[in-house]
């Protein structure tokens, strides 16, 4: 199997190489980003004014009917690899990639609540997205993509574990995982507006942390539904997660949100979350937190701005956190 995977990226890489030499299509894009943050006075902060700029390069063609596209993002000047991906868009039977952080299974849904900027964790201490969801990751992970009857699959296979590849390059790290997530809108059901999704995965817990018996697979799982009717939209996702070994902590969260295009430039949004840690060594404690965002959009330039806070965070009594962040983009 590991062979056949091997052999299977060496002709990939191979197709592009001819792609290139028959002139194929490329394209460079990209986003500098000027921002404000001012947090809690219990941080230090230092300078609260940051730019980054994003470089996204992508190049394209055909392959015996087959298109084939590699992508690349690099961050900062240069600094490193975001994210990169190779695919092989194979008409009706899907699109098969090897992806390297651009965002794939159950990842792609894991926070589908409106909003006008920012999600509502953004910026908080010790928050991605609370952990929710997304067991394979988006690092080093098999890719593919189809749609049928109006709904969308998108899963993903991630084979762990180690940090280098036998060819020296870097796959991601982690236990061997599968997700996938499944999208569509309401057009199939007769209600115009309504757009969907769910999502399920496995990861295998470690063996330090696998002592004990019983089920030790991590599973995610999630769903959400988003309304849009006139210039509001409305939101709900409910997330679990079911964390496999001795000690571990359960979480299930929910969230709602509500964005409102004042205009065809100007949309705010509000939205909150709970999310309850289930602690086998303790009482259980939830975390709460809101957010509340604006943006305004200028052909290519947009101003945005969020304010979020937490309480109890990560599930620690007592903790807090609060974060404001105003950003100037623009896109080319």
């Amino acid at each position: 199997m590991d062979n056949l995977k091997k052999v299977g990226l060496t002709a990939l890489a191979g197709s592009l190489a001819a792609v290139s030499a028959n002139a194929a299509e490329m394209s460079v894009s990209g986003a500098t980003l000027l921002t404000y943050t001012s947090e809690d006075t219990s941080e230090v902060t230092g300078n609260p004014f940051g730019m980054k700029t994003n470089l996204s390069f992508t190049a394209s063609g055909d392959v015996n009917g087959y298109t084939v596209s590699y992508m690349q993002t690099s961050q900062d000047q240069f600094a490193g690899m975001s994210s990169a991906r190779l695919s092989v868009d194979m008409g009706d039977m899907g699109t098969l990639a090897f992806d390297q952080g651009s965002g794939s299974g159950l990842g792609t849904i894991d926070d589908k609540t409106p909003t006008a900027a920012e999600e509502i964790w953004d910026g908080l201490d010790g928050l991605t997205v609370g952990g929710l969801v997304g067991t394979a990751g988006s690092s080093g992970v098999f890719n593919y993509v189809n749609s049928m009857g109006g709904v969308k699959f998108n899963g993903a296979v991630r084979k762990g574990s180690g940090t280098k590849n036998s060819d020296g390059s870097s796959s991601g790290a982690g236990q061997s995982a599968w997700d996938f997530a499944l999208t569509g809108s309401g057009d199939n059901l007769g209600v115009d507006g309504l757009s969907w999704g769910t999502g399920y995965g496995e990861s295998e817990v470690g063996s330090v942390n696998s002592a004990g018996g019983g089920s030790q697979d991590n599973e995610h799982f999630t769903i959400f539904a988003n309304y849009a009717v006139g210039p509001a939209t409305v939101g709900y996702q409910y997330s679990n997660i079911n964390n496999g070994g001795v000690g571990s902590t359960d979480e299930i969260a929910d969230a709602w949100g509500v964005a409102f295009n004042v205009n065809d430039n100007l949309s705010i949004s509000y939205g909150e979350r709970e999310v309850e840690y289930a602690k086998t060594s303790s009482s259980h404690v939830t975390e709460n937190g809101e957010g509340v965002a604006i943006a305004y959009t200028m052909g290519s330039m947009k101003i945005a701005g969020n304010r979020n806070e937490v309480s109890d965070n990560n599930g620690t009594d007592g903790s807090e956190d609060q974060m404001t962040e105003i950003a100037l983009s623009f896109a080319f």
